[in-house]
């Protein structure tokens, strides 16, 4: 329960907060209406002419800004900037009234003008140390474009001072903790280079877009090596320049990819690719001069991500159908030996991912038109897949901690799986064929000689399926002993298991004499095996339980 001085506090600070913040805003809001509905009024009546309304503008802005000085000095921070933010408005309102309305300049002075309101409004930012300022010094800049706009094509023009507004915001994030000003300056580029772009585009103008694309990509690559660590600021604005190199590097990518009428396979990968190394760069660079101590891993990993992306990316633009699922078991298999080269786990979530897209690929999308049992190229895609499960298996076996653990038997209980599902596809594919041969066609005559044949090759292909399941749990089973683990062993029963489950329901009902025969003994001879081995206690699990029982008691 609060106390009761906690609640005449709070109600204090609300008190205090309406009275100098809200009445303050609506105080000046009221202001601005009365003087320009005075202002609206003279105008109508012809009282002051075009010159004089601008000049009564330009005055009346620098007056409140001078005057907004009176207050910073006397403590009321707040209620100054408001004046400021006043009196700068004013300035580039009546700036464009006397370019836009009323013509009495031409747009190079209008432009000239508005860019030493600007430029006057940072060095009052820097001098007094305030983000504000700041901020009301950029939303005037970008805005400056807008406001003398003449509807022609300067692409040059604009994005030569977009560049330059965003080289100063990176000048003072470098000098002053302001990164929220990061934020702003990307948005406003990405509205003037939209807004260009949606109106002004065409293939022709590519070369020269993509060099002013490349450069506003490289001042917010390199914004969030310089920017200075806010203190006692809130989490999220410490997070602002991961999120921007990340907006930054896919925004990048996309703009160059639409820029292309036909987007060039090759090249794009190649970009792809050139996009990593930048960010492999820049990753190395982080660990070396970023200012914010505590945000150096979290910036080292996000490039690192950045470069991987980029990789995965280039794999499926440059390589087609199979090629793109062998891509990333390769990318998957190379991660997972720098991880272990590196002893970086985040390295291993991404070799992870990789190798879950190539399988999901693998099972959900390819289509292999195979004509040859065993050596083929799903076989081998198969295989390539297996290699970097069993990469993962040798270098997890190294670890004692749980995670490696757990990932060291999520990656068995996948490769058994992956193996055994690929070989019985072998089976699925060679006896598809053979009774494709064999079964009777549609409109010829009844063949009963066809027909038994095709009979016999369902019956074969159901015992090929119990064979191979028999004998790849007989291979777990001795790996299993020979490795002396249970893990496997347990793989082996379970895969048993359904072998008996299988014979025992369905192979005596649907197999001729001879392969029920044969069934039954292979898998009765299999389990005496097993049994025995058990029985013999080869691994001591007598003793083990024993001693487990003891201890316990």
């Amino acid at each position: 329960m609060p106390s009761r001085s906690a609640t005449p506090a709070r109600e204090i600070d609300l008190e205090s907060r309406i009275g100098s913040h809200w009445l303050n805003r609506i105080g000046i809001t009221a202001v601005l209406i009365g003087v320009s509905y005075f202002l609206k009024y003279a105008f109508d009546n012809n009282w002051i002419g075009p010159t004089g309304r601008v000049a009564i503008g330009l005055l009346a802005g620098i007056g409140v800004v001078v005057w907004s000085e009176r207050f910073r000095q006397r403590g009321y921070r707040v209620f100054s900037y408001s004046l400021k933010a006043v009196g700068i408005g004013v300035l580039y309102l009546s700036l464009w009234a006397a370019f836009q309305v009323y013509q009495l300049i031409p747009s190079g002075v209008a432009f000239v003008a508005m860019f030493l309101v600007t430029a006057s409004t940072v060095a009052l930012a820097v001098t007094q140390d305030a983000e504000i300022l700041a901020a009301f010094a950029l939303t005037g800049g970008f805005a400056t474009p807008l406001l003398l706009s003449t509807g022609e094509n300067r692409e040059v023009a604009l994005f030569s001072y977009v560049a330059l507004l965003d080289l100063a915001t990176l000048a003072m994030v470098a000098r002053r903790p302001w990164r929220r000003l990061l934020l702003l300056s990307y948005a406003g580029t990405l509205v003037m280079y939209v807004g260009w772009y949606s109106t002004f585009y065409d293939h022709s103008q590519i070369t020269l877009t993509i060099i002013f694309a490349t450069i506003f990509f490289a001042i917010f690559a390199i914004a969030p090596l310089v920017a200075v660590a806010p203190s006692g600021q809130a989490t999220v604005w410490c997070a602002l320049p991961l999120f921007l190199a990340l907006v930054n590097a896919a925004v990048y990518f996309l703009q160059v990819y639409a820029m292309a009428e036909v987007p060039d396979r090759p090249l794009m990968a190649w970009f792809a690719l050139a996009l990593a190394a930048v960010y492999i760069g820049l990753s190395r660079l982080s660990q070396k001069h970023y200012a914010d101590a505590e945000g150096v891993e979290r910036l080292h990993f996000l490039h690192l991500a950045l470069a991987i992306g980029f990789i995965t990316v280039a794999i499926p633009i440059r390589l087609d159908h199979h090629s793109i699922t062998l891509g990333w078991f390769v990318e998957a298999g190379v991660l997972v030996w720098v991880a272990h080269r590196t002893r970086s786990d985040f390295l291993n979530l991404f070799a992870i991912g990789a190798l879950v897209l190539g399988i999901v690929r693998l099972l959900a999308l390819d289509n292999f038109d195979t004509h040859q049992v065993i050596f083929n190229p799903r076989i081998a895609t198969y295989a390539v897949a297996l290699v970097v499960l069993g990469a993962i298996i040798w270098v997890g076996r190294s670890r004692t901690d749980e995670t490696g653990k757990r990932a060291v038997a999520l990656a068995t209980i996948a490769f058994n799986v992956l193996a055994l599902y690929a070989l019985s596809l072998e089976i699925s594919d060679y006896y598809s064929r053979a009774m494709a041969a064999a079964a009777p066609l549609r409109y010829q005559p009844w063949d009963p000689t066809r027909a038994s044949s095709w009979r016999s090759l369902r019956i074969a292909e159901s015992f090929s399926y119990s064979a191979l399941w028999m004998a790849y749990g007989a291979l777990l089973m001795i790996v299993g002993f020979w490795r002396r683990s249970a893990f496997i062993r347990w793989q082996a029963l379970f895969l048993i298991a359904i072998t008996i489950v299988k014979v025992f329901a369905y192979d005596v009902s649907q197999l001729d004499r001879g392969y029920r025969i044969v069934s039954f003994i292979v898998l009765g001879v299999l389990l005496l095996a097993i049994s025995f081995v058990y029985q013999r206690d080869w691994l001591k699990l007598s003793q083990k339980s024993t001693a487990e029982g003891s201890g316990g008691a």
